[in-house]
């Protein structure tokens, strides 16, 4: 099927959404069982941990963990928000830098100041949209980053938008005192998709949408670690304790380019192969044998194909064993287990 559609529905109790594109899965979320990235609380202090720079958080939802927590002492109460999903046996990650976002707008409570994102370009445009920031903002000491996707927006849409932002973080930040408590829920896979998926898209929310439109089809592959490659060649992407490990393999591709060909084609697929499995942290790949004069191009290659990736990811670099490493913000829950 040409096209794109989102697809909102629930395997078994859990919520979850699929965004088919041409008939293939480009991404897919799901709830967990840990509280959800954007969620905040109260916190207290606990026990600064020097070791790692850092501080435990008493929270309803059990203990968080703060860097860079110079100035706070034990008991202490502090707001804080979840930035993404912890590895196993370790604490909840937070930060005290709270972001209230949404499709149009994220209002930045400690970083004033209206800024516009870059890949609106338009001169006329931006000045519209900086007029409508100036009229929703006016007085208020809150910074406002309005996103791409205000590019198609209607005005009034983006103006309602920036002001329901605004009300939710001046009741946060003004309940800032007091025992530790949960002040917000983070989203859930059907507003989180309604936020970041914004390009032109079929909405299906009737119950079953995900057998209908082969949504559950495309995860039985996603719970293999194979994945298919252009020319013929492929790569496995599994994930242990400790990394993400992926191995690219030509297939049956026994030209002199096939290495680097494989290769090429592995940094187009990377992205989503990461994304509908909810993987991050440590990513090792251990790529098919291809001349050094290669690599700069397969970095460019890669550069290109996460810039259009929503989960931050550093690309760390090459090794002395000539793997190729990045850095993946947690922000999914991984799937496997889940489906």
């Amino acid at each position: 099927m040409k096209g794109s559609q989102i697809i909102l529905d629930h395997i078994g109790d859990r919520e979850a959404a699929a965004l088919m594109v041409d008939g293939k899965l480009s991404d897919f979320l799901i709830d967990g069982d840990a509280p959800r990235p954007g969620t905040i609380y109260r916190a207290i202090a606990d026990r600064p941990v020097k070791g790692q720079g850092g501080m435990f958080l008493r929270t309803p939802d059990g203990n968080v963990f703060l860097r860079q927590v110079k100035g706070l002492s034990p008991g202490q109460p502090l707001l804080v928000q979840v930035t993404g999903y912890a590895e196993d046996g370790k604490a909840i990650p937070v930060t005290q830098k709270l972001l209230f976002k949404s499709r149009y707008a994220i209002v930045t409570p400690e970083a004033p100041g209206l800024n516009i994102s870059r890949s609106i370009r338009d001169d006329d445009l931006r000045d519209t949209l900086l007029g409508i920031a100036h009229e929703v903002m006016d007085g208020e000491e809150m910074g406002l980053i309005m996103r791409s996707s205000c590019a198609e927006a209607d005005p009034e849409e983006i103006a309602e938008d920036i002001a329901a932002m605004v009300d939710m973080a001046r009741a946060v930040m003004a309940d800032a005192e007091g025992d530790m408590e949960k002040l917000t829920e983070g989203d859930g896979p059907h507003v989180e998709a309604w936020r970041e998926w914004v390009e032109p898209a079929e909405i299906v929310s009737e119950p079953g949408g995900f057998e209908t439109h082969g949504v559950l089809d495309a995860l039985e592959d996603v719970k293999g670690a194979r994945v298919p490659l252009e020319g013929g060649a492929y790569a496995f992407v599994e994930p242990t304790r400790a990394l993400v490990a992926v191995d690219v393999n030509t297939g049956g591709d026994t030209s002199p380019a096939a290495g680097a060909k494989a290769n090429f084609a592995l940094a187009r697929a990377l992205p989503a192969a990461l994304r509908v499995r909810g993987l991050g942290g440590q990513i090792t790949l251990d790529l098919a044998p291809m001349a050094k004069k290669d690599r700069r191009g397969f970095e460019g290659a890669l550069r290109a194909a996460f810039k259009a990736d929503s989960v931050d990811t550093v690309l760390a670099g090459w090794t002395p064993l000539g793997h190729y490493e990045l850095q993946r913000k947690r922000a999914r829950v991984a799937v496997r287990g889940l489906i």
